[in-house]
């Protein structure tokens, strides 16, 4: 893994957490502007998905499994936009809730992605 953009996703993954719990403290909803964070969020996440999987084809493993280091890739690239669906559903302060806890999520994944490729 490239530990500058597993750094980059989880120091924006923390940005978006901590946005997102302003707003909530603000009781406020997700705003356009929150979606547009968690776009600049997920293209890093998905990034790094891709950068995870050229690795793997190109022969490198990970030091703990492949298939856990997978599943962990996949499920940092799938964080944020879950909450982005849901706090759509939610349209209260919960919202805004719901995707900061998502990126603390994705934020806590990178630390383990790095771990599982063995950083």
């Amino acid at each position: 893994m490239i530990g500058a953009l597993t750094l980059a996703v989880g120091l924006t993954a923390l940005a978006l957490a901590a946005w997102c719990g302003i707003a909530f403290s603000r009781d406020q909803s997700t705003k356009d502007w929150h979606f547009i964070g968690m776009a600049v969020v997920t293209v890093l996440a998905v990034a790094q998905l891709v950068v995870g999987v050229v690795r793997l084809a190109g022969g490198d493993k990970p030091e703990q499994g492949t298939a856990i280091f997978l599943a962990y890739l996949i499920g940092s690239a799938a964080a944020v936009p879950a909450a982005g669906f849901m706090s759509l559903a939610e349209r209260t302060r919960w919202g805004s809730a719901t995707v900061s806890a998502g990126a603390v999520i994705l934020a806590v994944l990178e630390v383990r992605l790095y771990d599982i490729w063995g950083g």
